[in-house]
């Protein structure tokens, strides 16, 4: 079968043929209905070599719906030809966090080897995804297949990120939204709907403005030397009640912490470059501002974004390739040149 993987550090991915897997005791296999490409992917692999320690090469794509093309021994929970999306930050399943749904912050993952597809594992870039559990799968019923798939992250990821403010985001409040890219663009329509704070978009081009207005924002103000004092006319003293960096750059991060008013909440959701620190201290930023570093979701929380899709709340800007031109969907997201989302559909 077709894939697209991860063959080195800092060299673009290639479409490669690969053995078709099969499903062992336990596991589904999944054919392939839609991938997402993502810029964690693009931070992968452009990392320094030894920064993961993915064995190589690897299938690419923690974004990924499928129909269920054959399950191993032992499984009851799916059955073949059920449409499906995957829940990405796998876990052990038995310690505290797994209990409770929280596999993405499994206290077992990393003494265990437990990796998310694509980031770990062999992932959804493929004709054919095998998926070590059934309980990583969750029913996606009639939504469409492509329109969803970024959803399993663009959608949960921001929603787990912005659910936790939610009860500081009342009337009268104001929400920034930093990049409104991939991942912002969805947060500002999660905002939208979910709060009843005034909310504004900061990106660097007029363009992106636009769009950030498209599908939500209030407000729009360009990403510059000026930003910070730009928002403070709109908020006014109170300062912003919850400030989401989706690019996670220090710039941004600096930003937004220049942004946030008393009992505030930063939250730190882009990658960046993976270093960028937020300065705290009692004469750093105002009184009783919360910082956070959130990733993923939780599983009860991807059927939660499904259904919020499912009542029309959430449309994810995509682009589509075909498995044959999914390099070039790497390449247009490293170039920062999409308007949305990559999807991948397999040929």
């Amino acid at each position: 079968m077709k894939a697209i993987q991860f063959i080195a550090p800092g060299q673009p991915p290639e479409l490669r043929e690969v053995d078709k897997p099969a499903p062992g005791p336990g596991q589904v296999l999944l054919k392939v209905t839609a991938a997402g490409a993502c810029h964690s992917d693009d931070f992968v692999l452009n990392a320094p070599p030894g920064a993961f320690a993915y064995p190589l090469p690897m299938t690419l794509g923690h974004e990924g719906v499928g129909v269920v093309a054959a399950v191993g021994s032992g499984v009851k929970a799916m059955t073949e030809g059920t449409s499906v999306a995957v829940y990405g930050p796998w876990g052990c399943g038995t310690c505290h966090r797994c209990a409770q749904g929280q596999e993405n912050y499994c206290l077992n993952a990393a003494e265990q080897s437990i990796t998310p597809p694509g980031l770990g594992t062999d992932g959804a870039m493929a004709e054919y995804l095998l998926i070590d559990n059934a309980r990583h799968l969750v029913p996606l019923g009639d939504l469409d297949p492509v329109a969803s798939v970024a959803l399993t992250d663009a959608g949960l990821t921001p929603y787990h990120a912005i659910k936790a403010s939610l009860p500081k985001l009342v009337g009268g409040t104001t929400a920034v939204v930093i990049g409104a890219g991939g991942l912002g663009h969805v947060g500002i329509q999660l905002l939208r709907h979910l709060t009843a704070s005034r909310i504004i978009a900061v990106d660097v081009t007029e363009e992106k403005l636009a769009f950030a207005k498209e599908v939500g924002a209030h407000e729009a103000v360009l990403s510059n030397a000026d930003t910070v004092a730009e928002v403070r006319k709109i908020t006014g003293k109170a300062g912003a009640t919850a400030v989401f960096d989706f690019v996670g750059y220090q710039p941004t991060l600096d930003m937004a912490m220049g942004m946030v008013g008393v009992f505030g909440d930063v939250v730190i959701v882009g990658l960046g470059d993976g270093v960028a620190a937020a300065k705290v201290g009692f004469f750093s930023q105002p009184y009783e501002v919360s910082v956070r570093a959130p990733y993923w979701g939780t599983r009860s929380e991807l059927i939660e974004v499904l259904d919020l899709a499912r009542d029309g709340v959430l449309h994810v800007a995509t682009e589509t390739f075909s498995l044959d031109d999914g390099v070039e969907a790497y390449r247009r997201l490293a170039a920062n040149d999409l308007r949305g989302r990559a999807v991948v559909v397999p040929d």
